[in-house]
């Protein structure tokens, strides 16, 4: 297991690594700032948006690969609570024959265990994703605060950008992400999926919720750190 992790971890740094070893320096510090695309629909929208909403979506947007990685994460915890909910009905209604009520309470235990560690490492990611945004989003908010934006707003700003992707990623995980995870475990153990009974949509929509509510509270103390950062300190900081 230790190989596994060590595995993985290598092949999730790798890429990125390589990339920031390549890069050329020269290029890197001549490079210049890139003058941001306005189009008129878009200002027209984002001119009736909540001010939360819109420093929220304008977070998101400077990381996309971030909201992505955001999205994958609880996508995948989703997927399995939804595979381990499908397990837990069928081990309940119709549990093989030649398993006695010792064996089937283990398996239970198992996928209690296994269903508390993806929910631990889906957490840890998105307090990590969270304060990696509120560093690098620091001189933004600040510069936000300074135009008229109160702490509370940026702080919401800060807890939204990340409870979008984890709303996305628990309606992919939900829906499409574990039926296809159910039927792609059934395939290959060469399981009947016509016996199992599908978690029902109140259920599925409870776990969205649940994830949605989940995520809040574990981002909203690394947001209210980071909205309300003294004004004043962080935008001389950046210009020192």
């Amino acid at each position: 297991m230790t190989a596994v992790a060590l595995g993985v971890a290598a092949a999730a740094t790798f890429v990125p690594a390589l990339r920031a070893a390549r890069s050329s320096t020269v290029e890197a510090l001549a490079d210049a700032a890139r003058p941001p695309r306005r189009s008129g629909w878009l200002i027209a929208i984002s001119a009736r948006l909540p001010v939360s909403l819109l420093l929220a979506l304008r977070v998101a947007a400077r990381r996309p690969r971030r909201v992505a990685l955001a999205v994958a994460s609880i996508a995948i915890t989703v997927s399995g609570i939804y595979f381990a909910l499908v397990l837990n009905a069928f081990l309940t209604t119709t549990p093989p024959a030649e398993y006695g009520e010792a064996q089937v309470e283990l398996l239970r235990q198992v996928l209690v265990v296994v269903m508390v560690v993806l929910a631990c490492l889906a957490a840890v990611n998105a307090i990590v994703i969270t304060w990696a945004t509120v560093v690098d989003n620091r001189h933004s908010s600040a510069l936000a605060r300074a135009l008229g934006a109160t702490p509370g707003q940026v702080s919401v700003a800060l807890a939204t950008a990340q409870l979008l992707p984890a709303l996305a990623g628990g309606v992919l995980g939900a829906f499409p992400g574990g039926f296809a995870l159910f039927h792609a475990i059934m395939a290959l153990t060469g399981s009947d999926s016509d016996r199992a009974t599908l978690p029902r949509l109140w259920q599925l929509l409870a776990v969205v919720l649940a994830t949605g509510l989940v995520v809040a509270a574990l981002t909203a103390l690394p947001a209210r750190l980071g909205g309300r950062r003294p004004v004043a300190g962080t935008l001389q900081a950046e210009h020192t």
